[in-house]
């Protein structure tokens, strides 16, 4: 194992170190072991860093605790995943407090083409239960990846009818990769392992502290293109994952319930309240993304054969590189046109039907 995961682990163990300012020490020093080589009066002129954390930082008594987690990764087979590491997930490395470092025992991409997020109570009804074996039969020949959180109820529903399928999951966990909870899906978890895996910001010997779920919920909703509410109450871990994923601007969907069921209340709010897309099946999902079955490279529009576009438009249609669906950051990074001026082009294309808009920020070219 590197020297440079000595010092990785060893900055999440500083106290008064979240992720953001670990991040921002990293950027200024250069790297986490300049981190700890920078000197006191470098450290001092960082914003942020108290005398707490500058004496941390000096002493260097973290990169012991720091050696011990090496030995717990080399024995376990883990992946530690620093979040500069080309293996780590895409979309959560924008989150701004995505975790610095995560653990990794698993063998699918976190990186698949298409991430969908299953979350929902730990008490589901049958209702909830065949909703959420449906969604995934349905979703079985698309190349994506499931992410759940390992919990009662919808959660481990998800994870189970993606290995039935044969798609892979992802379990996020709120402890250490030395256990599982709750324990009684470790069977699960263990077959998960060979078609997705298990993944945590939590060095081994972390219990399952009621706090670190809704760390763990930020990693659930950073992760995925989509969220998906299968059944949850007014209160819960669903419902914080979906405020998240709103944040992040992800997608989120919720299946509607009957009025009055105690566990369809948080889904009809979601959907109620704007903060979710209602969805009554994988059809809904698939066309609200932009995820049709057919894939396959369009031929080009036949609008396109009759009018020539302006520079600008033109730029934009070439941001596509070919592809059929494109996100408005690509496009903005393709065309190098002012976000201004790309949103100007982008009206003028959706007028005339040769581009649409879709949610999550994502334009398709018109059929």
């Amino acid at each position: 194992m590197s020297e440079q995961l000595l010092y990785q682990i060893g900055l999440t163990l500083i106290p008064g170190i979240g992720d953001v300012l670990g991040k921002k020490l990293v950027a200024y020093c250069g790297g986490p072991k300049a981190v700890f080589e920078e000197r006191r009066a470098g450290l001092e002129k960082i914003p942020g860093i108290g005398m707490t954390t500058l004496r941390s930082i000096l002493s260097q008594k973290v990169l012991s605790r720091a050696e011990e987690e090496i030995e717990f990764i080399q024995k376990n087979n883990i992946q530690a995943l620093f979040y500069l590491d080309r293996d780590y997930p895409k979309r959560l490395q924008h989150c701004a407090d995505s975790p610095m470092l995560l653990y990794y025992s698993g063998k699918a991409s976190l990186n698949e083409q298409k991430v969908i997020g299953v979350v929902g109570t730990r008490n589901a009804s049958e209702y909830g239960k065949r909703q959420c074996d449906q969604l995934l039969d349905d979703l079985k020949s698309e190349n994506m990846l499931v992410v759940s959180g390992l919990a009662y109820g919808i959660d481990i529903c998800a994870h189970r009818a993606a290995l039935k399928v044969g798609l892979p999951t992802v379990g996020v966990l709120g402890h250490g990769l030395d256990r599982i909870y709750p324990f009684t899906h470790k069977s699960v978890a263990s077959r998960m392992q060979e078609n997705g895996g298990l993944l945590t910001e939590f060095m081994s010997q972390t219990i399952p502290d009621r706090e670190n779920f809704p760390k763990r919920n930020r990693i659930v909703a950073g992760m995925v293109d989509a969220l998906i509410v299968v059944e949850s109450a007014k209160k819960g871990g669903a419902l914080i994952t979906a405020d998240i994923a709103n944040s992040y601007n992800r997608d989120v969907f919720a299946f509607p319930g009957r009025v009055g069921d105690t566990y369809s209340e948080g889904c009809n709010f979601l959907i109620r309240t704007n903060k979710a897309a209602m969805i009554e099946s994988s059809v809904n999902l698939k066309y609200m993304m932009g995820w049709q079955s057919d894939n396959k490279k369009k031929t080009p529009m036949q609008t396109q054969l009759f009018r020539e576009f302006s520079e600008e438009e033109q730029k934009v249609m070439d941001a596509f590189n070919g592809e059929n669906l494109c996100d408005l950051d690509q496009l903005l990074i393709q065309s190098n046109l002012t976000a201004s001026k790309l949103a100007g082009v982008l009206l003028g294309l959706e007028f005339e039907g040769i581009l649409v808009a879709l949610p999550g920020k994502r334009y398709q070219k018109a059929n």
